[in-house]
């Protein structure tokens, strides 16, 4: 279940944002559940990539 949830956040990033460096793809792919439930949700308040890749970073 863990990679898909990491699947379909990558997707909803890449729709978004377009095109993920493979260090986010990694970083989707090593994440634990907890992680990217709330990557998932900060996604849906980031308006810019920035945004977003700061909070990828902890």
């Amino acid at each position: 279940m863990q990679q898909g949830e990491a699947r379909i956040l990558e997707r909803q990033l890449i729709k978004r944002f377009g095109s993920l460096s493979e260090e986010i793809r990694q970083r989707l792919a090593q994440a634990r559940p907890e992680q990217l439930a709330v990557w998932s949700e900060r996604l849906l308040d980031g308006r810019r990539w920035v945004r977003f890749s700061r909070v990828t970073e902890a």
